[in-house]
């Protein structure tokens, strides 16, 4: 029968080793090629999901292109830009770029439009008897 002394001690080497692994994985998994930025996974907002996106596997982020779904025009969301929008924005992980920023420019645009239009007819409705 161990000693409790005994088993902290085996309990914090096995701790020391699981982290010179995870410290090693880390290690190879860093960006190697231009356009990659590594993925740091505490910073990413909440995932309700039982799996994880491919960049949160991978370790980094990719320069994903992506089609406007307003305009056709082929664009690059960049690796700084998914980075932003998931680590400082606390995007939802499974979401991605779909519009391009003059149309994205626009939408808001038009829903602050539809928005005031809304709140003048609250107004007018509680201002009739």
């Amino acid at each position: 029968m161990k000693r409790s002394r005994q088993q902290v001690r085996e309990i914090k080497e096995e701790r020391l080793r699981k982290s010179a692994i995870k410290k090693a994985v880390d290690a190879m998994r860093a960006p190697s090629a231009a356009g990659e930025i590594k993925v740091d996974a505490n910073r990413l907002g909440p995932n309700y999901s039982v799996d994880l996106p491919d960049f949160a596997k991978r370790g980094y982020y990719l320069d994903r292109p992506f089609q406007c779904e307003d305009c056709g025009v082929q664009e690059i969301w960049t690796a700084r830009q998914q980075k932003w929008w998931y680590e400082t924005a606390k995007g939802g992980v499974w979401t991605g770029a779909n519009r391009c920023r003059a149309c994205r420019r626009r939408e808001r645009e038009r829903r602050a439009a539809a928005r005031k239009v809304h709140l003048e007819g609250l107004a007018r409705k509680e201002r009739t008897p």
